[in-house]
């Protein structure tokens, strides 16, 4: 304990030194701590990095799951169901397909069975990757949200097809019938227990006498509930946490105050930032320990490199195969949603871009180590660290070739540039303040005409509403102002709900907005 606290800490400090240089160098962090893990694992005398295969799932993916569920934009993720859907399924299925193949033809003692097992670990794109690299690159909403959508499903996909090869290779046999209706429930099982619970969980919230250090206890336990108790009926825990964090996220501003959401939102934001930074740092970290075992099975490490690269370089073939084949079948069957550009180039350069954010991380490691040691019975997994080091070089290759060159690839590509116009985006959200403005004047005026000929500090904020947020002065807001302007802004945010549901509306530029709304909330409380 004395020999693993202090090295855990140290990590936590690594992780969060590796972020700053990494935005000093304007690169994705989780690219400097994979490296940085694997250097720091030749250091001779430090402990050894070894995480229990049952819990690898438990502690890492139920939490960062459930925070890029309360991310996302459930509009967006209704919109653009097509393609999400087929690149979250369609696409997961046809790479791990291509990797079986691949791999029972080129790995000697290579199953089918296996090589879906390393097909459904390497198959899911990173979501943690892609949006750190994202920060440094301007890309459309419409693009942002397709790859935030797949990420938040493509686990689930992924973990589905690793269950099953886990299971035949364990069993030497696969019966179809039997599969379909575990596969079946799985999904439906999952995702209706994620959505009872959730309901649950917004009915405790809601009628016990919670504050914002409760709610946000609350918010921690959920998504390790939802995946447990999933898991117990043998359906799909990641679905479970998925389905449940979306409706928890659709309805936040019902069963949470402005404190819980506003305290919450830094809390989850750290949180998550150091599983993350931990789960890159094993990744390097576990090396030396796979590259043992390889040796101790007589696999040369030059042959396991070169499997790990041509594994790579199918999933990258794959993927953008993938990215041209959806937007051949948009062209064919929804000409109408089909992205206008002004040049051939452009339009061929934007499934490349698509397909080139295939990044692997989290998931994958968590998979790949989730691999039992022995069969049930008691004989050694076959090819476990060969496929744990296959899973290694594919996340570091991926993060390394694809991670530094995105960027690159986005600037000087050029095919968001009929896509991003800033002055439009800067018009949308300047439009969607001044109507809430005009709400605001509006509910006033109708409701509370009395006292705004009779109190200074309404007029005041009709006259001058940027000056009200640098008002010091507090004589002029007793309790019963307090609960005209706490009616203000709940009224503010039931015309921000009623406007997201107009399609063409941001739900970025909406939740920035009701943000704001939480922030001036917390600040007349302080009054």
């Amino acid at each position: 304990m004395h020999t693993i606290l202090p090295f855990f800490l140290a990590m936590i400090a690594a992780i969060v030194l590796l972020n700053m240089w990494a935005n000093k160098l304007k690169i994705a962090y989780p690219i400097l701590l994979v490296v940085f893990g694997l250097l720091v694992s030749f250091i001779p005398g430090l402990p050894a990095v070894k995480i229990n295969p049952d819990l690898i799932f438990f502690i890492f993916l139920p939490p960062l799951l459930f925070e890029a569920a309360w991310s996302i934009s459930f509009k967006e993720m209704k919109r653009w169901w097509r393609i999400i859907g087929s690149f979250a399924f369609l696409v997961v299925f046809f790479t791990a397909f291509t990797v079986a193949v691949t791999a029972n033809y080129f790995i000697p003692g290579f199953t089918i069975a296996l090589g879906f097992l390393l097909g459904g670990i390497v198959s899911p794109p990173d979501a943690v990757s892609t949006g750190a690299i994202m920060k440094f690159v301007k890309i459309p909403k419409t693009t942002s949200a397709i790859l935030e959508g797949e990420s938040l499903l493509n686990d689930a996909s992924s973990l589905i097809i690793f269950r099953f090869a886990l299971i035949a290779v364990g069993t030497g046999q696969f019966v179809w019938q039997e599969a379909s209706l575990n596969f079946l429930w799985m999904i439906i099982g999952g995702s209706g227990m994620g959505l009872i619970l959730a309901w649950i969980f917004v009915q405790i919230h809601r009628r016990l006498p919670t504050d914002a250090s409760s709610d946000i206890a609350l918010t921690l336990i959920e998504p390790y509930l939802m995946y447990w108790v999933a898991e117990q009926f043998h359906c799909s825990g990641v679905l479970a946490v998925v389905c449940g964090g979306l409706y928890l996220s659709n309805n936040r501003m019902i069963f949470l105050n402005s404190t819980s959401r506003i305290r919450g939102y830094s809390v989850w934001e750290s949180f998550v930032f150091i599983l993350n930074g931990i789960v890159f740092l094993i990744i390097g970290l576990e090396l030396p320990e796979i590259v043992g075992g390889l040796r101790s099975e007589g696999i040369p490490l030059g042959t396991a490199i070169q499997y790990g690269i041509w594994v790579t370089i199918i999933l990258i073939i794959a993927r953008i195969i993938s990215s041209y084949a959806a937007m051949v079948a948009t062209i064919i069957f929804r000409p109408r949603v089909a992205p206008r550009v002004s040049s051939t180039r452009r339009r061929l350069m934007m499934p490349l871009i698509l397909g080139w954010t295939g990044m692997r991380g989290v998931v994958s490691l968590a998979a790949a180590l989730a691999i039992p040691i022995t069969l049930e019975n008691g004989s050694p997994f076959p090819n476990r660290n060969l496929i744990l080091f296959i899973t290694f070089i594919v996340i570091l290759l991926t993060l390394l070739v694809q991670g530094l060159t995105l960027p690159y690839f986005i600037k000087y590509g050029h095919a968001f540039d009929d896509f991003m116009d800033e002055e439009k985006d800067k018009q949308a959200r300047l439009e969607v303040k001044q109507k809430l403005q005009h709400h605001v004047y509006h509910f006033l005026k109708n409701k509370h005409e009395n006292e705004l000929h009779s109190h200074a500090g309404i007029e005041r904020v009709l006259k001058h509403w940027e000056e009200k947020n640098q008002n010091n002065d507090t004589d002029w807001m007793d309790e019963n102002i307090k609960a005209i302007f706490f009616e203000m802004l709940e009224s503010q945010r039931q015309f921000l709900a009623e406007l997201n549901k107009d399609i063409s509306v941001n739900e970025d530029i909406i939740r920035h907005q009701l943000y704001q709304i939480d922030l001036e909330e917390e600040r007349l409380r302080m009054i």
